[in-house]
């Protein structure tokens, strides 16, 4: 699923280094621009131009995760802590409104995905 080849690819290799248990690793949080971004079709010079609302839309559910896990926007966590983070703090439907308008949260993948984490299964 995404914007582009390139995109998918982009994508796939970060969820691949979050699902690995042997990696453990700094991720810094944004509000904004993340590394998938960088090569997203959409990625204006400073901001998202999928549409004339999508810059406010990824700054808003960016925003929503940010303060539901207490981070701060440029702090660095392990990713460890982050899943640990995610386990504890997030339900599947908490995904309703921390993601409300996204495109892919009818497809449900994200909420299956945070079931198994809530399950300690593998994601």
């Amino acid at each position: 699923m995404g914007y582009s080849p390139e995109f998918v690819a982009k994508m796939t290799d970060v969820v691949s280094k979050i699902r690995d248990d042997g990696q453990d690793f700094p991720i810094q949080v944004v509000q904004g621009f993340d590394m998938t971004c960088m090569v997203c079709p959409n990625k204006g010079p400073e901001k998202c131009e999928a549409n004339g609302d999508s810059e406010a839309h990824v700054q808003t559910m960016d925003g929503n995760v940010i303060r539901h896990l207490s981070l701060e926007a440029g702090g660095e966590y392990l990713k460890s802590d982050l899943i640990a983070l995610t386990q504890q703090k997030v339900v599947p439907d908490d995904l309703d409104h921390l993601c409300e308008g996204c495109s892919w949260l009818p497809m449900g993948v994200c909420k299956e995905g945070i079931a198994l984490l809530k399950e300690k299964r593998s994601f």
